[in-house]
C-alpha cells in the first residue's frame, strides 16, 4: 500500500462523491465542506493522479473514463472505511445493535428495553428491525433475533425460548365461545404471512379448517393481534407475541389448549464473533426475561 502513502484520503473521497452527486455543490454538501475546499481537493488528487478525473460541462461534472474505471472500487473502499469507523465508534461507545424482526420489536422487545437499560446503564442498545437475516460477518449488526428451527448455517445459536400458538379474542367474544367447535361461529384473523394455519391447532382438538368462517385478513402479525383486540374475529397467536395483551386483559385465550410447534425464537450471532461483555449481558437478560413469561396452558 506504499502507493497510498501521497495520496490525501479526502481528495478520493471528493472524487466519489462528486461522482455520484454529480456536482460540486452536492459533495461539499456530504462532505460538510466548501465548494471551493472540494475543488481544491479535486486539483490536487488529479494532480498527484496525473491526469483529470472530471470534465467540467455546463450539465455538471462529467467523470472522465478513467474516473469510470476507478469508481467501483473507489465507492467499496469509502463504503468499507465507514462501516469500520461506525465498528470503531460503536464498540467505543458500547453500542449494541441488535436485529429483529418487525412485530417481535414491536409487540414485546420495545416494551422492555427499559428494564434492560435500568439493570444495565452502560450498554446502549439499538435496535434493527427487519424480517431479513443480516450478514454478522460484515454487517455492524451484533446479533440477530429470529423465528424459526434453527436450521441456519455458519452462526452461533443461543435458544431462547420455545413458542406455542393457540386462538386469542377480545373478551367481547369469549362468552360465545365454549369448545373449539364454536370457532365455526365467529369470524377467523388470518396473517398472510403465517408460518402455521389453523389446523395445526385444529386437528389435535379433532377438528378442520373446514369449520372456519371467513374474516379479515393482514399481511403483518402485529395487525392481527390489533384486530383481535378490536374484537374482530379470532386469532391463531405466537405465544410471546401475545403475551402483553394477554396480561392486561385486552386478549383472553378462550381455550386451555396450547399447540407446541417445534420452533422456538433464537438468538443469532455470528459464528466467528467472540462475544462482547455487553452481548453476554444481552443474552442472559434476553433469556431469562422470555422464559419468565411463558404462559402456563394445556399442551397439545
Amino acid at each position: 500500500m506504499k502507493n497510498l502513502n501521497r495520496i490525501n484520503l479526502g481528495g478520493l473521497r471528493a472524487i466519489e462523491a462528486v461522482a455520484r452527486t454529480g456536482n460540486l455543490a452536492g459533495a461539499a454538501e456530504e462532505m460538510g465542506v466548501t465548494v471551493g475546499a472540494v475543488s481544491q481537493q479535486l486539483q490536487k488528487i488529479e494532480g498527484l493522479l496525473g491526469r483529470p478525473m472530471f470534465l467540467r460541462t455546463p450539465q455538471g461534472m462529467q467523470p472522465t473514463e478513467r474516473c469510470e474505471k476507478l469508481l467501483p472500487r473507489l465507492a467499496r473502499g469509502m463504503s468499507d472505511l465507514s462501516a469500520a469507523v461506525d465498528i470503531a465508534r460503536r464498540e467505543h461507545a458500547d453500542v449494541l445493535t441488535i436485529s429483529a424482526p418487525p412485530v417481535f420489536a414491536a409487540k414485546w422487545l420495545v416494551w422492555r428495553l427499559g428494564e434492560f437499560s435500568s439493570e444495565h446503564p452502560d450498554v446502549r442498545v439499538r435496535i434493527d428491525a427487519s424480517a431479513t437475516m443480516a450478514d454478522l460477518n460484515t454487517s455492524d449488526v451484533d446479533a440477530c433475533i429470529r423465528f424459526g428451527k434453527g436450521d441456519w448455517n455458519g452462526v452461533r445459536l443461543v435458544r431462547l425460548v420455545d413458542q406455542r400458538i393457540f386462538p386469542v379474542c377480545s373478551p367481547a367474544l369469549a362468552d360465545a365461545l365454549k369448545s373449539p367447535r364454536d370457532l365455526s361461529k365467529v369470524q377467523i384473523i388470518r396473517d398472510r404471512g403465517q408460518m402455521f394455519d389453523w389446523s395445526t391447532w385444529l386437528g389435535p382438538n379433532g377438528l378442520t379448517e373446514e369449520i372456519l368462517g371467513e374474516g379479515p385478513v393482514f399481511s403483518d402479525a402485529s395487525l392481527c393481534l390489533d384486530a383481535a383486540i378490536a374484537a374482530q374475529g379470532v386469532f391463531l397467536a405466537w405465544e410471546t407475541l401475545a403475551f402483553d395483551a394477554l396480561k392486561s386483559g385486552r386478549l383472553v385465550a378462550p381455550f386451555p389448549g396450547r399447540f407446541r410447534t417445534g420452533n422456538a425464537f433464537w438468538l443469532v450471532v455470528g459464528e466467528d464473533t467472540k462475544p462482547s461483555k455487553s452481548l453476554a449481558k444481552f443474552e442472559t437478560w434476553l433469556v431469562n426475561q422470555m422464559n419468565s413469561e411463558c404462559c402456563p396452558g394445556h399442551f397439545l
